[in-house]
């Protein structure tokens, strides 16, 4: 269905190539994951599928790629539409009308579909993915979660040979992940689409796909089986790293296998550390707020307090109201009843250096805040607005991801690439609250680890609360104190990390899974546990 003959790519201005003589074939009905580190050219890959590189991004371009025996390099990507259907990473970028149902009929209206059967396949894509309540709705209203869901039902109305998603389950919550990642199992299995995923969070991926690329950064590409390739990479599931550190006879690719796999381990008697809170005092105090949005309910009568040096993960399904709660905690809108104050202040009257000094707050679409033609300007903007030193935040940027190119404009980088320089810009504001918006989007394991370092200290060394609305379960259990869980914009859960997430068997870490009914939730909780009884 898809070949790679001997095929190159490099950027203009790139110090390294992205591609380097990569030669693969993907047979019609299989499923490959392509990995790799944040920036190491997993979407260009994607979009050499359908030709929108080098076609839309430039680029020098060797070798040859066709799908189902067309060569893109002889077709331009609008006319591969009807065959290669296509998901970026943001979404939000991609879509053309206002609507829900619109936005899935639009395509099959420009290639002059006949109604009934525009129709008949609206109706299908809003049952497969769970979007009937919406389809009335203004896209602009979704969550991301609900946007991404939506994207991927565009893409799916086609009736596409080839599926290609970048990052497809990165703003769903693990109930929604699961549902679409089965829905795709069923595309390949029963219908023999061929799909190929980009993703960073493997644990929700890995037990699906047939086969691996993956790209390690330097031009160089490996292929092979999930076993094949996780036995060598450094990017790994917590799975896979806790194979590892049991010194397990085989990596295994899902829960069960692990599980059948520590039998013996679960069996002993640990003793479980005992936690003595600390007092502290209150840094955000949210009080009976409620908002809604054009008669939708959004948050109802919703009241926690979060203290200084607090790491606080609020989760929960899409559209619960989680980047609600956060807009209004940092005073993009004032709530409909009730109040919030961040250190004794109502957020929506700071204002400008006092505004950013205050509360440092890095939304799902952090591309808003950069205005900058290069990634050196928006690190020196940052330096001199904040009064650093020179260099400050370039230096905490390659320190979250190495190798960014300072020449490069933002809008050229990966979406992990964009991410880790916002996430540099604020934090080295130092604000005396942090709010971050679904932080870990497009980074990789490594990414994600010095991030979470970086908060830590944040949050101990300043006594500082971090607040961050996430879906990232894995990321949850290794840095947050504390979870408040939502539901239809109220909170129905909060309490301490461990309590939360082993309640909860959809929102529970990979190492809770395998190691339940033991109370663990990552794998230096589970080694800590050996250790501390040998």
């Amino acid at each position: 269905m898809i070949t790679f003959s001997n095929v190159s790519l490099i950027y203009p201005q790139s110090t390294k190539t992205i591609l380097e003589d990569l030669s693969f074939q993907i047979e019609e009905g299989e499923m490959v994951l392509v990995m790799g580190e944040t920036g190491s050219g997993k979407s260009s890959l994607l979009r050499l599928i359908n030709g929108l590189v080098p076609h839309h991004t430039g680029g020098i371009l060797a070798g040859d790629i066709s799908v189902d025996g067309i060569s893109t390099r002889t077709v331009k990507p609008g006319s591969l539409a009807h065959l290669v259907g296509i998901v970026g990473q943001n979404p939000i970028n991609g879509f053309v009308t206002d609507i829900v149902e619109e936005e899935l009929a639009f395509s099959m209206e420009a290639l002059n579909f006949a109604p009934d059967v525009m129709r008949k396949r609206v109706e299908e894509v809003l049952d497969l993915l769970s979007l009937s309540a919406l389809r009335n709705r203004s896209i602009a209203t979704l969550s991301g979660g609900e946007q991404q869901r939506l994207a991927i039902g565009a893409a799916l109305v086609m009736h596409p040979k080839v599926l290609v998603l970048d990052e497809p389950t990165s703003a769903l919550d693990p109930i929604a992940a699961e549902e679409v990642l089965s829905v795709l199992h069923r595309l390949v299995h029963d219908l023999s689409v061929t799909v190929i995923i980009a993703e960073h969070r493997l644990e929700r991926v890995i037990q699906f796909v047939d086969r691996i690329i993956y790209i390690e950064g330097n031009g160089d590409t490996s292929i092979g089986t999930a076993d094949e390739i996780l036995k060598n990479s450094d990017l790994v599931p917590p799975i896979v790293k806790l194979a590892r550190a049991l010194n397990l006879s085989e990596i295994g690719t899902s829960v069960r296998e692990v599980r059948r796999q520590t039998e013996d381990v679960r069996s002993k008697e640990y003793v479980r550390p005992s936690t003595t809170p600390t007092n502290t005092s209150t840094a955000i105090e949210i009080s009976k707020v409620s908002h809604s949005y054009s008669g939708k309910t959004a948050l109802n009568g919703v009241s926690a307090s979060i203290n200084h040096g607090e790491i606080v993960a609020i989760m929960g399904r899409n559209g619960a109201g989680k980047s609600t709660l956060l807009h209004s905690i940092v005073g993009l809108h004032s709530p409909q009843t009730g109040h919030i104050k961040v250190d004794g202040v109502d957020p929506t009257t700071l204002k400008g250096a006092e505004r950013r000094k205050s509360i440092g707050y890095v939304p799902q679409e952090p591309s808003d805040l950069l205005f900058a033609s290069t990634v050196s300007e928006e690190c020196a903007l940052a330096d001199r607005s904040n009064d650093l030193t020179p260099g400050s935040t370039a230096s905490l940027l390659n320190r979250l991801v190495p190798d960014i190119s300072t020449h490069a404009h933002p809008n050229d980088l990966s979406e992990g690439q964009r991410l880790a320089l916002v996430l540099s810009i604020v934090l080295s504001g130092n604000p005396e609250v942090l709010v971050l918006d679904e932080p870990t989007r497009g980074l990789d394991y490594r990414a994600k680890n010095l991030f979470a370092i970086a908060l830590r200290e944040y949050a101990t060394q300043f006594n500082r609360p971090v607040l961050l609305a996430t879906h990232d379960v894995e990321l949850v259990a290794e840095l947050a104190d504390r979870v408040l869980f939502l539901a239809e914009g109220e909170i129905v859960a909060d309490g301490t990390t461990l309590d939360v997430l082993l309640s909860s068997p959809a929102f529970a870490p990979q190492v809770a899974k395998v190691m339940s009914p033991k109370p663990w939730l990552t794998v230096s909780d589970v080694v800590h546990a050996i250790e501390g009884q040998s």
